[in-house]
């Protein structure tokens, strides 16, 4: 199996394309396993001369679990809404710093970053504390952790918050009505859900590792400071029905990094359905092009 063997943890990975090409890292959101980065959308982008890497970040998918240090999800945030400080297992930072290692590994020395929600987040944390490494950075459906935009909507929220239930089947059917609630109006194909989160509970269901990275999140900082000392070519991709992550998200994220561009998609939601791949691909193609040209 391809695996990184890092510090702590080891880190499941996937390659895609011609290992003499540019490499391009994805960094997938909450609780997501590499693979909902679909296999097409990767092959995609290995077809514009990128060789793509796609990885399970740690406590998720085929990556080490870190069920040693326990974290209390509830009462981490009933602490936060109190005011008080709060101890989690990790950072945001550490994961990564994680995907460093993933780069390490292959023996990269630098990468077109992609990431997604979380996934977004830990990219911009990449660009930030591991300049030297990225060629580029591209964030999709995400923020920059400013208290005043990137809200998920009441329903949004109670989806993503909501008590696991036990059993595949059951988990299947909360995953597609999770996802419901946040995907793209009009494309959400029960069947095709069913059988992707099948497949995804029967790779590795492990909700601990869902709790753990959403402490991280619980105690990211607001890096809107940061991302305007960044001196990085930067794509912002988000669409303009995100019910989990508001768009004033990305619109925040474009304007405090210089000189980045922003992609609006119109009747996207927080997910990544086949009708808006072509677009964000030809984005992502656009921005290493003139990262190389500026280099």
């Amino acid at each position: 199996m391809p695996i990184a063997p890092l510090d702590d943890v080891d880190v499941f990975y996937e390659t895609f394309g011609d290992e003499d090409d540019p490499t391009l890292l994805l960094v997938m959101g909450l609780g997501a396993q590499m693979i909902t980065w679909p296999e097409e959308f990767c092959r995609g982008l290995a077809d514009r001369f990128f060789h793509v890497v796609r990885f399970d970040n740690r406590d998720i998918g085929l990556s080490s679990k870190l069920d040693h240090i326990e974290f209390d999800e509830a009462e981490a945030m009933a602490r936060l809404a109190e005011g008080e400080a709060i101890a989690v297992p990790y950072s945001m930072s550490d994961m990564a710093a994680d995907a460093i290692g993933v780069l390490d590994h292959l023996g990269v020395d630098r990468a077109h970053i992609v990431g997604m929600s979380l996934g977004g987040m830990i990219a911009q944390l990449l660009a930030i504390e591991h300049p030297d490494r990225a060629l580029s950075l591209t964030s999709i459906s995400s923020t920059t952790g400013a208290p005043d935009v990137g809200h998920p909507t009441p329903e949004a929220l109670a989806a993503l918050l909501e008590p696991e239930v036990d059993g595949r089947d059951a988990v299947i059917e909360q995953n597609i009505r999770k996802r419901a609630a946040w995907a793209t109006p009009g494309e959400v194909d029960e069947d095709e859900l069913r059988d992707f989160f099948g497949q995804v509970y029967d790779r590795s269901h492990h909700p601990p590792g869902n709790s753990r990275q959403l402490g991280a999140v619980l105690v990211a900082t607001d890096r809107d400071a940061a991302l305007a000392e960044l001196g990085l070519p930067t794509l912002v991709v988000h669409g303009d029905a995100d019910r989990l992550v508001d768009v004033s998200g990305g619109e925040r994220t474009a304007a405090v990094v210089p000189g980045a561009d922003l992609l609006i998609l119109e009747g996207m939601g927080h997910d990544l359905p086949a009708p808006y791949w072509g677009p964000i691909i030809e984005a992502i193609t656009s921005l290493a092009s003139r990262a190389a040209s500026a280099a």
